[in-house]
Parts: C-alpha cells; structure tokens; sequence
C-alpha cells in the first residue's frame, strides 16, 4: 500500500513541490524519505520539465542549490545512496539546462562547495552523473539523445573543461595527503573525463608529476593506476604516444615498480597489470600505424620500446595471482603478433617466444583448491582464463610452430615417464597441452599423422606414450577426464597404430571410464565413447561382440520402482545405444546377423515398455504416473536413438533391421491411446515416428492413419505445434503416395487448430498468446508444405465452403497479424497457389478471388503502421509480396482479363512504408497493364478497370492534373509527390 501511495504521489502534478520544500527546508530526517523527493524530482525533470513554467523553473534549481548549501552546515553528511540520487538529479537538469537555460551550471556549483570536504564530494558525484549520462556506453541512447550529448560535450570543451580541470588539480593538491577518499574520487573523475577532453589538459608536467606521486602512497595508488591507463588509453599521434608512454615508464621503473615481488599487495598489481598491459597495446598500435605510414625510423625505436617491456609483461604474465595474469594478455598476445609479422627473429625475440611459452604451460596449471566435483564462481573464471591461455598458446604456434612442439614435447614425456609420483596438475597439464596442440597446429580433417614427418613422428610418438604409460589408472578425475579427450581428439592415430584399440577400449569400459566412481567422469565418458566408436568404423569389428557383451549392465530401463542407482543417466543411456546401434550397423556381419543384434538389443526395451504402459494404466498416484510415463518415454528414445547408426549406404532396409523397428512401431503405439500423461508420451512416440519416417520410409505409412487419430484427440495447442511438423514431413517426403491420407485428415486437423485459436485467453496471458502465435505459424506452415509440394488438390477436393475459409486465413495471416514469420509464410502460400491455379483447371472463381483478395492483401500489407522495414523478416515479408505481384502480372498477361475493379483505402500516415512500398506497387501497375490511376491524401485510392496492356495514366485529385503536369505546377499532396513515373 506504501509503495503505491509512493508511486502515485510522484505521477501527481503537485508532489514535486511538495518534495522540493522538505529538501529546501531541511523537513524531514528520514532518509527514505528524502530519498523519495530526489526520486519526484528526478522523475519530474525527466518526464515533465517542459510542462513547468518559468518561475517553476528556476524553483527547482534554487531547491537543488539551497540543498547543496545545507550539506557544508550539517552536522552529518547524508547517506552515499542520498548523495548519488541528489547527483543523478543534478546530472539530469544539466543535460536539460546546461545548453539553454543554465550556462553556468559548473561555476554555480563550484561557488558553493569552493574546497568544503562535503562540497566537494557532492561536486565529484556529480560530475561522474554527468559523465554517465553523456559518455556511459552501458546506456542506449536514442539518436537524438546522441547528438544532444556530443553538442553538451562540445560546449563543455569551449565553456568550462579547462575551469573544471583546474578545479580538479586544485582539490588533488589540497586533499592527496589528509583525504584519501576525496583524493580518489577526484582521480576517478579525471580518468572518466579524460577520454573525451583535450588530452594536453592532463597530459602535462604537473598533472602526471602528480598522479606519479600518488603510485607511491598506498592508499592512492590503484586509483592512480586507473587514471593512468586512461590517458595512455586516449587516441593521439603515434610518435607523441609513444613518447608519452616512454616517459612515463622511466619515472615507474625508477620509483622501483617494474621490480615485482609475489608478496605485493595483489589488488594493485592487478591495476598496475592493466596499465603495463595498456602501454605495451598503446606502444604496438603505434607501430602498427608508423609501419603502414612508412616511418620506419620511428617504428625501429618503437618496437625497441616495446621489447624493454616484455620482461616486466613476462614477470606479471607469471604471477601466480590470475587475475594479475590474465590482465597482460592482452600485450602479450599483440606483442606475439608483430613478431609472426616480421620475416626474421633476433635471438632476444626467440628467447622472448620460449620465456612466453613456458609461462602459459606453468599458468596453465590446476591449483590445489580447484574443487572438481563441485565447480563454483571461482573454478568458472580459472576455465575462463585457460581459454585466454589457449588463444595465446596458439598465437606461439603461428610464431614458432617447430619450437612449440619441440617444448610440448619435452614436458610431456618428462612428466609421463614419472606419473606416479608427479602431483596431478602437473600429469593434467602435460595431456592438455599434448590436447591443445590439435588445434594450435590445425590440419585437414584432422590429418596430424601425415604430411610433415617431424610433426607426424612427435605426435605419434606421444599419443603411443599415453595410451602405453597406463596413466589412465591415474586416481584423480582432470586426469582421467585429460586422457579420453586426448585420445578422441587423435581418433586417427588408432588407423596408423591400430594395436593400441584394445587397451583403449578397455580403460573406456572399466573403472577408469563408464564404471569410475565420478558420475562426472561416467557421463562425459559415454559422450566421448561413442564418438570414438564412430570414428574407428571398421576398425572395430573384432571387438564388436565383445563391447556389446561388456555394455549390456549400462544399457538396462530402469523402471522407477526398483530404487537402482543406475550407473548412467538416460540422457548418458542415450549414447551407449547409439554407439551399440552403429557397433552393429557399421560390422561386416551379415543382415541376418545385423538382425539379430539389432533384435537383442531391442527386445528388452520392448518387453519392459509393455510391462511399464500396463503398470501405468493402473496407477493412481500422480507422482507414480509421471515417473513411469518418464521410463516409457526414455525407451522410445532409447530406440529411437539406435536407429541414428544408418545412413544412405547402410539403410535400416539393406541391414535387415526392418521387422525390429516395426516392431518397435507396434509396441510403442499403444502408448498414445493411454488417457494419463499424455503430453510425454505423445513426445516420445512422435520422435520414434520422425525417425521411422527416415529409416523406414514407405514401410511406415500404414501407421500413419491411427497415430494421428490418437494424437488429434483432446490435443492443446502444443501438441498440435509438435503434430504438425510430422505431417510436414510425411508430406514433403511421400508427397503423392500419402494424399488420401491428407485428404481424409485435412479438416479434422485444420478443425482442431482452429479450436484451440478460438479459446478465450486472458488479456495480459504473454504465454497464452505465444503458444497461439507458434500454432498460427505451424498452421501455415503445414499449408505451405502441402502447396508447395505439388498437393493443392487436396484443399481443393473439401468442398468450396471450406477452400473459402482456408483462403481467408491465410489472407488473415498476411494482413492482419504482425507477424512477419507467418506473414512471409502466407504469401508465399498465396504465390504458391496462384501459379497452381491461375490457369483452366483452378477451382471456380479463384481469378474473382485473386482480384478481390489477394491483391488487395499484397498492397494492405505493407501499408501497415504494424509492418516494420527497420526488421530484417519484414524486408523478407516485402520481398515476398513483390513476387506475389510478379507472378500475378505474369499469370494477367497470358491473356488474362479482370473486367471488374479494384478500390484500395489505405491510410498514408505512415510514410515510411508508405513511399517504400508505391515504388514497388508502381511497378506492379505498370506491368499489370492498368488503365487509370487516381491518388489523393490523406487516403489512396486505386482503381482498376478493364485491365489491358496499354498505358498509364496517374492523376493528382487534389491538383485534378496528370502526374507529368503535376510536376510542373509544384502540387505538394503527399499521394502526388509520393508517386513517380518514367513513362
């Protein structure tokens, strides 16, 4: 109740001068209170400034003034979140004011706080509110609202920047040893503004002589070294840049702050890591711009500049703070740049290449805290800071690939001979770099075992190392995890050295791999798994019964009553199908073998489905109903999943596997007459169903029939959605074969749909009215696959009532719902369906029914305030309905006449589209042969009659004169100088 009274006082007309008073006068003492008059205020000036007078006017910042003059008398400074809404509130009337009414906004205020700590405070406040509202690039601004700042900012720049940095020394001087606080504010203020003020401002002896002071006091420093970035941050002239960042270095390196010791207050190394890192990027883009200017001198004592600085990088690229770390990388990653770009190295550079390579190997490194199975924010940002590690790892590879490898090399099998006894971090880094390299050195198809011998031999020997050093059995998860990757991601090393399947099949199988004790491993396992099986193909028959045989545990439904904690979850079962169904497509065995695998594999999931739709036919309990419907679901995906192993060269047909997966269809389809927990297991059996309709093709259609009356009964909106593009399917594939099936189920499809669009929905239902708009959209798209493949007789063939009614919608859909989806999708519906009907054989009165309505829809359309153009489905909207109008003409000039005629209204306010679109329906008329055309504003009028390829005729009804003589009398109607015409 407060909250509202609250709310509705701020909408009041009178509440601002309410609230402005009791800040004036001092009223209240409540800080809420207080708070909510800035908030009347800010609301006031935002939203209805323009609506007060003069006198109003100036009240409010008399009100603003008098209460900054009161925060210098009070015993107590107000509360940080009073002080930043007061700011806010300051910031707004500036950007309102400043140009017009308040010129001197900054010296009014500077007379008032003159050096009082509390005045000054609110003084840096809020000049970081006006920063925030002209600069923040957090903040979207309309395009008026941009222009409107960079005008505030250019008359900043002429009035009073050089006033307000002046004031900014001035309060650094005065505070800097006796009020760190202010001290710093002011240091964040100056590095806020320097980005879009006169650089020399700042960029001076006394200015930077000062902020290099600060870098020595502890309490000023980070501050310091934001403010610092900033202006070496800034754009200038390279030769200038550079001298700049020289200069400053020189002082840093003597005050002893390129010397870095890990025991450093890491909060300001972290700071001071970005300022190294943005002088080092600012020194590269300099010698970046001099190389292209041809400088060559100067880019020479450039990158001279830039080499001194590696050492300081390579000392904060080391540290073992991430933070710190991950702050430079950015140098280091440029600086790898220009040294790929030069044609020879020096031995200082290569030195520099090796120093980088080992620091990202040892950063590389887990630390002990890293929690594994229960991986937090702070595990997020270390996996965050390894992808960084990686981009730099394969910027080295692009430097000095040979050097890379040779190094990879060196630490992988130093750490591998030693397993046992090195910690677990170490034998994790040294697979993941062996891992990384796959990508850091790329090759074709992943190729790494041909082609370059040295390469090739240093690869081979590696992964022979892995998978013979048995440190699969290694006893901590990274490492075990480390090993499968590893192995996956070189399958093509197992067809240069295929002796070494069996060991890897091994540790995939047993307690090292889908029977470890971490669920984690277990599941990550069974994905990598059965993408090795896949990737090995034939080169798994030998082992093909056994794996089956070692598998079968991991492959048991478990039904929900037997409180069995499977080793996998049914989303993990779901790959260990698939791997046991493309074991048995992919064998050499015969189909009737194939068959038989296939059914053994099969049968089980059969006979518990039976059992389980049983069990669920009786149970009462809800919780009961949806676990069982759960297990059921997961059998049919459990198949479903198998069935994913053929492909165009090993057909379900060919191996054999028809009369398993028909089976299948008739012990699953039962399932959809089940009353209980419908919407899961129509899901399941319908992606049974789509797979089917690939696998089985032909074979599938006598289903067909009986699964769609189940699924069309008592549906809702969503499982028509999910019906539909079944049906899409089946007709887009069947096409011909299937059209008595469409015939017979067309209506009572199109009767369901159209029942669930007419429910009543609650007004504000947002999720009612996207499940209404996604059916919509499903509707026609079923309409549109049957058009489009070639199946307009089956909407002819139901009757002239219910074509009409079809046609309806669809120019509903085009027309009136803003939709561009499922408008695109209804003209191309309509396109469709005059090319197939425009000639002798199309139903009676379609010709009457294009002129009626489809040409009007193809002009409404667009003209629509709803029709955006700024949205890229619009523009295809708009595409669509000018080859709507295409085909027309092409259909009216073989021959064709319309003697009746044709009057558009349609509204011309929204110009935009307006004169977009005329362009377009210009062209229509012209190449559609109308006789005459008549406009006039604000409405439009078209009328065609006795439509014949002859001339046209555009005639202005506000200057009663043709278009040509329009032109020459100047007549400014909006419908006459919208048009245009090259007769």
């Amino acid at each position: 109740m407060a909250l509202a009274y609250f709310e509705q006082l701020k909408i009041s007309q009178d509440a601002w001068q309410v609230c402005a008073e009791a800040l004036a006068q001092s009223i209240y003492s409540d800080d809420h209170i207080k708070f909510f008059c800035f908030q009347v205020l800010e609301h006031q000036i935002k939203f209805k400034y323009s609506e007060l007078t003069e006198v109003q006017q100036q009240l409010i910042r008399e009100t603003l003034i008098t209460w900054l003059q009161a925060q210098m008398l009070n015993p107590q400074p107000e509360k940080t979140f009073i002080r930043n809404k007061a700011a806010q509130v300051f910031a707004l009337l500036f950007v309102t004011e400043y140009l017009t009414k308040w010129p001197k906004f900054f010296f009014d205020i500077l007379s008032v706080v003159d050096l009082n700590p509390r005045g000054v405070d609110m003084y840096l406040r809020i000049l970081m509110a006006v920063d925030a509202e002209l600069v923040d690039r957090d903040v979207v601004h309309t395009s008026e609202e941009a222009r409107r700042n960079t005008l505030l900012k250019d008359t900043m720049r002429e009035q009073c920047i050089p006033s307000l940095v002046e004031s900014w020394y001035q309060i650094l001087q005065n505070y800097q040893y006796n009020n760190s606080e202010l001290t710093c504010q002011c240091l964040e203020v100056v590095g806020a503004y320097v980005s879009w003020i006169d650089l020399s401002l700042i960029a001076n002896e006394r200015f930077i002589n000062m902020l290099l002071g600060h870098m020595s006091v502890e309490v000023l420093r980070e501050e310091a070294c934001d403010c610092l970035f900033e202006i070496v941050n800034k754009g200038m002239d390279p030769i200038d840049k550079t001298k700049l960042v020289e200069s400053l270095c020189q002082v840093l390196q003597s005050a002893g702050l390129f010397s870095i010791d890990q025991e450093d207050d890491v909060d300001f190394l972290a700071r001071f890591s970005k300022l190294v890192n943005g002088m080092g990027q600012a020194l590269i883009a300099s010698w970046t711009k001099l190389i292209k200017n041809g400088d060559m001198k100067s880019a020479q004592d450039t990158l001279q500049a830039i080499e001194a600085k590696v050492s300081l990088m390579l000392q904060l690229l080391i540290h073992e703070d991430d933070d710190i770390s991950s702050n430079i990388i950015g140098f280091c990653y440029d600086y790898l740049h220009i040294l790929k770009q030069l044609s020879a190295l020096s031995d200082q550079q290569k030195a520099n290449v090796e120093a980088i390579m080992l620091a990202v190997m040892k950063k590389l490194t887990y630390d002990e805290e890293y929690n594994f199975e229960n991986e937090g924010e702070d595990e997020a940002m270390f996996v965050e800071y390894r992808k960084q590690l990686k981009l730099l790892l394969d910027r080295l590879a692009q430097v000095s690939p040979e050097l890379l490898l040779a190094s990879v090399r060196r630490v992988f099998n130093t750490t591998l001979q030693n397993w046992q006894t090195t910690r677990f971090m170490e034998v994790e880094v040294a697979i993941r770099l062996l891992y990384m390299l796959a990508e850091a050195l790329p090759v074709s198809h992943g190729a790494h075992f041909s082609g370059d011998v040295t390469k090739a031999t240093a690869l081979q020997d590696m992964m022979r190392t892995l998978v013979t050093s048995g440190v699969s059995a290694y006893q901590h998860t990274s490492v075990t995890l480390e090993f499968f990757e590893t192995v996956v991601r070189y399958e093509k090393f197992f067809a240069v050295e295929p002796q070494h399947i069996p060991t890897v099949l091994m540790a995939f199988l047993d307690h090292r791999g889908l029977r470890h004790t971490s669920p984690k491993v277990r599941s990550r396992t069974a994905y990598l798994f059965s993408r090795f099986v896949k990737s090995l193909n034939k080169q798994m028959n030998p082992f093909i019964e056994d794996v089956l045989n070692r598998i079968q545990d991991l492959l048991e439904l478990s039904p929900p009553e037997n409180g069995y904690q499977a080793l996998l979850s049914s989303d993990d079962q779901l790959f260990i199908y698939e791997t046991a169904g493309v074991l048995i497509v992919n064998s050499e065995y015969s189909a009737e073998r194939k068959q038989a695998l296939m059914r053994n594999l099969l049968t089980p999931l059969m006979e518990k489905f039976k059992v389980l739709l049983e069990k669920l036919m009786m149970a009462q309990d809800e919780d009961r109903q949806m676990a069982l419907a759960d297990c059921l679901n997961h059998a049919v995906g459990f198949a479903s999943r198998t069935s994913k192993a053929f492909s165009n060269k090993q057909t379900v047909k060919q191996c054999g596997c028809s009369e398993v997966y028909l089976d299948c269809l008739q012990t699953f389809l039962p399932a959809l007459s089940c009353p209980l927990q419908k919407e899961v297991l129509r899901s399941g059996v319908r992606t049974f169903l789509h797979r089917m309709i690939i696998c089985l093709e032909e074979e599938v259609l006598p289903f067909i029939p009986s699964a769609s009356e189940h699924m069309l009964k008592d549906c809702e909106a969503k499982d028509l959605q999910e019906f539909i593009p079944l049906i899409n399917q089946i007709t887009a594939k069947f096409k011909t074969q299937v059209s008595p099936f469409l015939q017979q189920m067309f209506m009572p499809l199109l009767h369901a749909i159209f029942e669930v669009l007419l429910l009543p929905a609650e007004e504000n239902d947002q999720s009612a009215a996207l499940e209404k708009q996604m059916l919509r959209r499903s509707y026609f798209a079923f309409l549109q696959t049957v058009t489009g493949s070639g199946m307009s007789e089956v909407i002819a063939n139901q009757g002239a009532e219910n074509v009409e009614r079809v046609l309806f919608t669809v120019i509903q859909g085009a027309v009136d719902y803003p939709d561009p989806i499922a408008q695109k999708t209804c003209f191309i519906i309509l396109s469709k369906l005059v090319e197939l009907w425009g000639g002798k054989d199309g139903p009676v009165g379609f010709a009457d029914f294009v002129y009626k309505h489809i040409v009007p829809a193809c002009f409404l359309a667009p003209l629509k305030q709803t029709f955006d153009l700024a949205d890229a489905q619009t523009v295809l909207v708009c595409i669509t309905v000018f080859f709507s109008f295409t085909l027309i003409a092409m259909w009216q000039t073989e021959g064709k006449k319309n003697n009746g005629h044709i009057v558009l209204m349609v509204d011309l306010s929204y110009k935009e589209n307006t004169l977009f679109f005329l362009n377009g329906v210009l062209i229509w008329l012209l190449l559609t042969c109308c006789g005459t055309v008549f406009c006039s504003s604000p409405m439009l009028k078209i009328k065609l009659e006795n439509c014949r390829f002859e001339n046209l005729t555009l005639i202005c009804i506000t200057c009663e004169l043709t278009l040509s003589e329009s032109e020459q009398t100047g007549c400014s109607s909006l419908g006459c100088s919208g048009f245009s015409c090259d007769r």
